[in-house]
């Protein structure tokens, strides 16, 4: 029992790790983004475009069943392999752009992803905050 509560904590850091970076990739892009870990649920990555706060979408991190890592939409659809951050950042971004936009500007500066208190945002992870 103790080692599947192991694998069952390096899969969750794993998963952690790789939204982590591709937070931070879409946040250079200009998207909002913040890590939700929901009790008892998948750790996701939420994305909103700040020019357009209905165009929102939740991604996930999984191991597929080849044994590679994928970014999924949350339809269970993969998005790009995790090591390949520039297409999955560019198509997660291309997704949430309204028809006619362009894409949302990048922050010249951004104090982090979760600026706010953590209350604003329950079962995000402290701390996280792009480089």
């Amino acid at each position: 029992m103790m080692l599947e509560g192991q694998r069952t904590r390096e899969v969750a850091d794993m998963q952690l790790e790789y939204l982590e970076r591709l937070g931070e990739e879409l946040a250079r892009r200009g998207m909002r983004v913040w890590l939700a870990l929901p009790p008892g649920r998948v750790p996701n990555l939420q994305v909103v475009n700040p020019e357009a706060r209905a165009l929102e979408e939740h991604v996930y991190a999984g191991c597929g069943s080849d044994g590679s890592w994928w970014f999924w939409w949350s339809w269970a659809e993969r998005i790009a392999r995790t090591e390949d951050l520039e297409t999955a950042a560019a198509t997660v971004a291309r997704a949430l752009i309204a028809r006619g936009d362009d894409p949302p500007e990048p922050p010249v500066s951004f104090p982090g992803l979760g600026s706010d208190t953590p209350d604003a945002h329950p079962g995000r992870r402290p701390g996280f905050a792009a480089g």
